[in-house]
């Protein structure tokens, strides 16, 4: 990543929660300047809808927050992808299954639980709402932005500790 600070948010076909965390998490970080500090993208554990923008209701809720989501394609995770970014972020545990097979045993610790970085909720897990009602899509959307918020004061330590900000 050079001397940014790389972060991959990852889910299952990256149409739903991965590129609603991307958009939320570049907007927030945009917002406090960190955005020249970071490398942010977004990757799918499985391929059956690489290239594909992000599905109509997670546009939809983004989009009526102020997150821009339409640039967006999918794309795939690649082992060079768990090796590179300093930040791999899972958002269930299935997803984080297919990580740890994809690199294995020496990447096992690098994939975490978005969720982790969360002070509002308990769960750890962002259920996939593919399929599901616009709520759903919201509730996710709600979980990421309490989420990124951990993360983004996570990166600011960090920044903080290589005397970057």
């Amino acid at each position: 990543m050079g001397d940014k600070i790389g972060v991959l948010f990852v889910c299952a076909a990256n149409i739903c929660r991965s590129p609603m965390a991307e958009a939320v998490f570049r907007h927030k970080a945009s917002r406090t300047g960190l955005l020249e500090h970071l490398l942010i993208d977004s990757a799918a554990t499985h391929d059956f809808r690489v290239g594909e923008p992000p599905d109509a209701n997670a546009q939809q809720a983004a989009g009526q927050r102020g997150y821009a989501m339409t640039a967006l394609r999918s794309r795939q995770i690649s082992r060079a992808d768990l090796e590179h970014f300093d930040h791999v972020l899972a958002m269930d545990m299935k997803n984080m299954t297919a990580l740890h097979r994809l690199g294995e045993p020496d990447l096992w610790q690098k994939p975490k639980l978005l969720m982790s970085f969360s002070r509002l909720y308990r769960e750890r897990e962002i259920t996939d709402p593919y399929g599901l009602d616009l709520e759903r899509f919201e509730l996710a959307l709600d979980m990421i932005e309490s989420a990124t918020e951990g993360l983004l004061a996570a990166i600011r330590d960090e920044l903080r500790l290589r005397g970057e900000r």
